[in-house]
């Protein structure tokens, strides 16, 4: 089985959990294709698509939400498992969905949608960035759940295999 894994990532932390959830999958047997939202092919007949964005400011990027349209458009459309990340802190900060996720999950109609915690290092932003994050008071550090990532990426993998067995 084929699954395309998709973040869209503005200072490559999303990318980090897409990245890691590609591996688990090939790490079970299934082939992957990782790829940037604006070179996805979501209608090249893949098995499962995982869709993921980092949240700025309670929204997702641009091109995640673009690859979502794309990926609505596919008939017949693959299952689909969709990923917030960008709560920061412990507990992780915001805890509500980002704004724009409920359009999102609806276009797609996604088997499920997680929120991951982010990773923020302030010295890679630029001035207006670290102006945000510091009027919210936005924690420095990197917050992401490696094992927590890799037993949905498990998830999927399992919720994936009685169609990989049947073929």
């Amino acid at each position: 089985m084929h699954v395309l894994v998709s973040t869209a990532s503005k200072h490559g932390a999303t990318a980090g959990i897409g990245n890691h959830i590609g591996e688990t999958l090939r790490q079970r047997g299934f082939a992957v294709t990782v790829a940037e939202p604006d070179q996805a092919k979501p209608e090249a007949g893949y098995d499962g698509i995982v869709l993921g964005s980092g949240v700025y400011a309670g929204h997702w990027l641009k091109d995640a939400k673009n690859l979502a349209t794309r990926i609505a458009a596919c008939d017949p459309a693959p299952p689909v498992w969709v990923f917030s990340s960008g709560p920061l802190g412990d507990p992780p900060k915001p805890d509500e969905e980002p704004v724009d996720v409920a359009s999102i999950v609806e276009a797609v109609a996604p088997v499920e949608h997680r929120i991951f915690a982010g990773k923020i290092d302030k010295s890679e932003l630029g001035f207006g960035e670290r102006a945000i994050m510091v009027a919210v008071r936005a924690p420095d550090g990197d917050f992401r759940d490696w094992d927590e990532i890799a037993t949905w990426a498990n998830e999927i993998a399992d919720a994936l295999e009685p169609a990989q067995e049947a073929t």
